[in-house]
C-alpha cells in the first residue's frame, strides 16, 4: 500500500511538470505564428521576418559560452521559472514596442532566456525523473511537444481571426505564467550550495576544463549525441528551405503544403500516443536506431519525390518517427551525463550546434543558387542515411550496451 502511494506521488509530480512543459510548448507555438504576424504587418517585410529565425541561434552563441556556469550552481526549477517569467513579461511588452529596434531588442532578450531555459529543463527532469521511468516520460513529453506543434498555432491562429495580434500576445504571456505556477507546486529536489562561484571569466574557463575533461572520459557519450546534433542540424539545414523546395521545386500550391505540414503533425501526434503506451516494451537503442533510421528514410522520400503523394509519405514517416529518435536520445542523454556538469555540458553542445546551425544553412542557401536545390536536398538526404546507418551500427553492438542500460 505504501509502495503505491509512492509512486502515484511520484506520477502526481512528474504530471505537473508534463503540464508545465506542455503549456510553455503550446506557448512556443502560439508565440511563433502571433511574432511572424506582427512583424510582417509593422514592416511589410519578407526580410524583417526571416531575420526572427537568425536571432535565435546568434544569441545561443554569445549566450551559451556562460549560461551552464550559471545554471549548474544554482536551482534548476527557479531558472525555469525565472525564464517562464521572463518571457511571459517581455512578450506581453512587444503590443506596446512602437519600431521594429524595440521589437528586436525584446526578441533578444527573449532568446537569451531561453538559452538559460533548455539546459536547466533538461537537468531538472534528469533530477525529478527517476531512471527507470526516463524513457516513458519522454515518450509523454514528446506527445505533449507534439500535440503542442498542432495546436499551438491552431489557438494561435484563432485567437488573431477572433480578436487581434496584439491581444493574442497577452494571452499567449498568461500561458507562461501558469508554466511558472506550475513549477511552484513542484520539488526542489538540489542541495544548492551556499557559497554559489561569482560568474567571472576564469569562472568560465574552469568550468569548459570541466566539459572538456567530461568529453574526454566519455568519448563515446560524447560522439553517439555529437552525431545526433549534426543529424539535426542537416534536418534543421532541409528544413530551412523547406518552402522553397515544395513549392518551386516540386510545385505544390499553398494549400497542398499547408495539408502537407498539418499531416506531418499528425502522423507525429499518433506516433507519441503509440510510443507512451509501448515505451516499456521497447529497448531504448531500438527506440534510438529505428527512430533515426526511419527518420533520414523519410527525408530521402522528400528528397527525390516529385509528386503530392510520395513526399505525404516522407513526411508521415519523418514525424511518426521522429519522436522515437528525440525520446530515445534524450532519455539516452540523461542517463549517461550526470547533473552536477549536465547544465555545463548541454550548454557548450549547444553553443556548438547553433554555431554550425548559422554557418551550415548559410552555406546550404550558397550551394543551392550555385548548383540547384534539388540536388542540394538530395546529397543532404543521402548523407543523413548513411550517417544515422553508421551510427546504428555503433549503438546496437553488444559492447556498447552498457551505455543504453535503463534500469541501473
Amino acid at each position: 500500500m505504501l509502495t503505491k502511494m509512492k509512486k502515484r506521488s511520484g506520477w502526481k509530480n512528474l504530471s505537473f511538470l508534463l503540464l508545465s512543459l506542455g503549456i510553455s510548448n503550446i506557448g512556443d507555438f502560439i508565440y511563433l505564428v502571433a511574432i511572424n504576424i506582427n512583424v510582417y504587418q509593422l514592416t511589410g517585410s519578407a526580410a524583417a521576418v526571416a531575420g526572427l529565425w537568425v536571432i535565435g541561434p546568434l544569441t545561443n552563441i554569445i549566450t551559451k559560452v556562460w549560461t551552464g556556469s550559471f545554471i549548474d550552481y544554482r536551482s534548476k526549477r527557479k531558472v525555469m521559472m525565472v525564464t517562464y517569467i521572463v518571457r511571459g513579461v517581455f512578450i506581453a511588452f512587444i503590443p506596446f514596442a512602437p519600431n521594429m529596434v524595440l521589437i528586436y531588442g525584446v526578441l533578444i532578450i527573449l532568446s537569451i532566456a531561453n538559452a538559460f531555459y533548455s539546459p536547466s529543463s533538461i537537468t531538472y527532469v534528469t533530477i525529478l525523473v527517476p531512471k527507470e521511468k526516463r524513457k516513458r516520460f519522454n515518450s509523454i513529453r514528446s506527445f505533449a511537444t507534439s500535440g503542442a506543434f498542432i495546436i499551438g498555432p491552431a489557438i494561435g491562429g484563432s485567437l488573431i481571426l477572433l480578436t487581434s495580434v496584439q491581444v493574442t500576445l497577452w494571452i499567449n504571456a498568461i500561458f507562461f505564467f501558469i508554466a511558472a505556477i506550475l513549477l511552484l507546486l513542484l520539488p526542489e529536489k538540489e542541495e544548492i550550495r551556499k557559497e554559489i562561484p561569482k560568474l567571472t571569466l576564469a569562472q568560465v574557463m574552469k568550468d569548459f576544463t570541466v566539459v572538456k575533461r567530461f568529453i574526454a572520459n566519455n568519448q563515446y557519450v560524447s560522439i553517439i549525441y555529437f552525431s545526433y546534433i549534426v543529424i539535426m542540424i542537416f534536418s534543421f539545414a532541409m528544413d530551412a528551405q523547406e518552402v522553397v523546395f515544395t513549392q518551386q521545386v516540386i510545385g505544390l500550391s499553398e494549400f497542398e503544403y499547408s495539408l502537407l505540414i498539418s499531416i506531418t503533425g499528425i502522423g507525429s501526434v499518433v506516433g507519441a500516443i503509440l510510443l507512451s503506451i509501448f515505451a516499456h516494451q521497447l529497448t531504448l537503442r531500438m527506440m534510438i536506431t529505428i527512430g533515426m533510421i526511419m527518420t533520414t528514410f523519410g527525408y530521402v522520400m522528400y528528397a527525390f519525390s516529385w509528386l503530392f503523394q510520395s513526399i505525404v509519405v516522407g513526411f508521415i514517416l519523418l514525424g511518426f518517427f521522429n519522436v522515437y529518435m528525440n525520446a530515445g536520445m534524450t532519455t539516452f542523454y540523461q542517463n549517461n551525463v550526470p547533473v552536477e556538469v549536465m547544465g555545463r555540458v548541454t550548454s557548450i553542445y549547444q553553443l556548438v550546434q547553433s554555431a554550425i546551425q548559422v554557418l551550415f544553412i548559410l552555406m546550404i542557401g550558397i550551394i543551392a543558387d550555385v548548383v540547384s536545390l534539388r540536388i542540394t536536398i538530395v546529397v543532404l538526404a543521402l548523407i543523413m542515411l548513411l550517417s544515422s546507418f553508421i551510427m546504428a551500427i555503433s549503438v546496437l553492438k553488444p559492447k556498447n550496451s552498457i551505455h543504453f542500460q535503463e534500469n541501473m
